[in-house]
């Protein structure tokens, strides 16, 4: 997710990274690399940062609302440091837009899906579908184009927004495109992130990478 932070953070913030291994986007994965969250925090504590976000949609709602705050919670007294996952930012977004019929995009397998359908059911939000490139393979996943993405939108009438899931999936980039071509907002994972932890530091709307970024005021 490093690159479209990059893209998108203004010239005062700057972006700290650890990193957790994650070869294959699989729910025994996910759980495994959440295990070295706290560590990686740790780390990133090291930097006087003021926001930490655990950088991962499907890792952060594998198992549901109260297994997602339990983690943030855990990294939080850790480091001391307001922490937040991708999976709460991407629902404060969506809260934010005025969201409430979904249609979700992802990279993902069925079974990770299913995971992410219940969880932001669970949030209030009504999923009009909910459809997946079926990769595992989480290079394969950064290396996503345009095409395939398009290849599997599917939006019903009743869509009042688009969220495209996951942090390595690179489409902030489209962002402006996809919402000027459906004339809905979209979300994504790493937009989401960017918001959500500026929205204490920064208060300038951000242009070219859709709605949600210019409601930083």
């Amino acid at each position: 997710m490093e690159p479209e932070f990059y893209s998108m953070a203004p010239e005062n913030i700057t972006i700290h990274s650890a990193r957790m291994l994650l070869q294959d986007v699989t729910i025994t994965s996910l759980e495994k690399m959440a295990e070295d969250a706290v560590k990686a925090a740790r780390l990133l504590s090291t930097a006087d940062v003021d926001q930490i976000i655990y950088g991962c949609t499907s890792g952060s709602l594998l198992k549901g609302l109260k297994w997602e705050e339990s983690l943030v919670n855990k990294i939080q007294k850790e480091t001391g440091i307001p922490t937040i996952s991708t999976a709460r930012a991407v629902v404060k977004a969506l809260k934010e837009i005025g969201a409430t019929n979904v249609s979700v995009l992802t990279p993902y397998i069925e079974e990770v899906n299913i995971r992410e359908k219940m969880f932001l059911e669970a949030c209030g939000f009504h999923i009009s579908n909910i459809k997946g490139l079926g990769l595992t393979d989480n290079l394969r996943i950064g290396r996503v184009l345009y095409d395939d993405i398009m290849r599997i939108i599917d939006l019903s009438h009743s869509t009042d927004c688009l969220f495209i899931s996951c942090t390595n999936l690179p489409v902030v980039k489209f962002i402006q495109e996809l919402e000027s071509k459906f004339n809905i907002p979209v979300i994504t994972s790493n937009q989401a992130s960017m918001w959500s932890v500026l929205r204490s530091v920064y208060k300038e709307p951000i242009e070219g990478y859709g709605r949600l970024l210019t409601l930083l005021p």
